[in-house]
């Protein structure tokens, strides 16, 4: 058990690869993602689940930490600047967030197209229309869609510009939220957008992601997230200000 964590897990499952699923976590809890296999990729988008107009803003967490990617210590913010979650433990060092998602065409570019009817539960999804899939449980439509998380994967750039893409994570690592507000969690298990064959996904990645969930320890006053920077501590303050009454 870790130092972030308030008791035994409660809750876990996994999400097979090239999935979708979404749920809605309260503000205290820790959510861990594990790589079950290594070379996953698990987008994610948080929304406010009282206010669905706010959401995380890949922006915001960026340059409010002064950062390319996202790791231990860094915290992910809404487009109110409020500090939706911590990443209170990271194995993988390096998380992209400004890639984005595999939509149908980019996908059918690299790998057999598989229908529902061809495959069933083994069919081809990608990760734009999984995003879909679970918005519609909600209300929201692809005008509420936002630049998204892509954990367990590393993007980087060469001198010229040019981005490149390998998976972060190997069999066994895993990255812990800590949600410090009620956040509605939605998320998929679809191929990165720069995977191909030529980042050695010959056929297309089905790589499952474990999920555990467990009460968090109370913020201390210490924590190395809310004292990464001062800008942690003003989104902490604004965040308190919105959930003091929870």
């Amino acid at each position: 058990m870790s130092e972030y964590q308030l008791g035994e897990t409660v809750y876990t499952d996994t999400l097979r690869g090239g999935a979708h699923w979404s749920m809605r976590v309260k503000k205290g809890t820790l959510l861990t993602l594990t790589d079950v296999e290594g070379g996953a990729n698990l987008g994610l988008l948080m929304f406010n689940p009282y206010d669905l107009k706010e959401k995380y803003n890949a922006p915001d967490s960026l340059k409010a930490q002064h950062t390319f990617k996202l790791t231990k210590g860094h915290c992910l913010y809404s487009d109110m600047g409020r500090v939706m979650a911590s990443i209170v433990e990271d194995d993988c060092g390096w998380h992209d967030t400004v890639c984005g998602n595999m939509n149908k065409t980019m996908l059918e570019q690299r790998w057999p197209r598989v229908s529902y009817q061809q495959g069933l539960n083994d069919w081809t999804l990608n990760g734009y229309d999984s995003f879909m899939v679970e918005f519609a449980k909600y209300g929201l439509t692809r005008r509420d869609m936002a630049a998204n998380l892509n954990l367990f994967s590393k993007v980087f750039t060469d001198d010229e510009g040019n981005m490149s893409y390998e998976p972060a994570g190997k069999a066994g690592d895993s990255i812990t939220l800590r949600f410090e507000m009620d956040t509605l969690v939605i998320f998929h298990s679809c191929p990165h957008p720069l995977a191909s064959p030529a980042t050695g996904f010959d056929e297309y990645p089905r790589k499952p992601v474990q999920y555990a969930l467990a009460k968090a320890a109370p913020v201390a006053e210490d924590d190395y997230c809310k004292n990464l920077c001062p800008e942690n501590q003003r989104g902490f303050q604004n965040t308190h200000l919105y959930t003091f009454m929870d």
